[in-house]
C-alpha cells in the first residue's frame, strides 16, 4: 500500500462514497443509465458520418434499454399507474420501429434524443433528483 495516504479528507470521501452507493434508488439508476445512453447516443449521432459503426452501437443500446423497460413495465407486478406503464411500453415499441427507419436512413435520431430527454426530465421531477 505504499503511496496511499490515510488522511481526514479520503476517510470521509471513502465514507461518502460507501454511503451514496448504498442509498441509490431504483429510480436514481433508471435516470443514470437513460442519462448515459442518451449522452452516448448524441455523441455518436455527432460523429456519424466518422464513426458509423459507433452510431449504431449507441443505437442498440438505446434499443436495449427501452427493451428492458419495456420488460418492467410488462411486469403484472410493476407498480406503476396502468396507464403510465402503457406509454412507456409505447414509447419502447416506436423507440424499436424508428431505430430501424433510422439504419435504412428513412428517419432521423432526434426524436429518440427528445423521447430520452422528457423521460430524464419526468424522473427529476417526480423523483426529486
Amino acid at each position: 500500500m505504499e503511496g496511499l495516504q490515510v488522511t481526514p479528507q479520503s476517510f470521509a470521501q471513502r465514507a461518502y462514497t460507501q454511503s451514496a452507493a448504498s442509498t441509490r434508488t431504483p429510480r436514481d439508476s433508471e435516470f443514470e443509465a437513460i442519462s448515459r445512453i442518451t449522452r452516448r447516443l448524441r455523441a455518436a449521432a455527432e460523429q456519424k458520418t466518422s464513426d458509423f459503426s459507433g452510431f449504431v452501437q449507441a443505437l442498440h443500446d438505446n434499443r436495449r434499454l427501452w427493451s428492458v423497460l419495456a420488460n418492467g413495465v410488462a411486469d403484472s407486478e410493476n407498480a406503476l399507474p396502468h396507464q403510465l406503464r402503457a406509454r412507456i411500453f409505447y414509447l419502447a415499441q416506436f423507440t424499436d420501429q424508428h431505430t430501424a427507419q433510422i439504419l435504412t436512413k428513412k428517419a432521423e435520431v432526434d426524436p429518440l434524443l427528445e423521447i430520452n430527454l422528457s423521460v430524464l426530465r419526468g424522473l427529476r421531477h417526480s423523483g426529486g433528483l
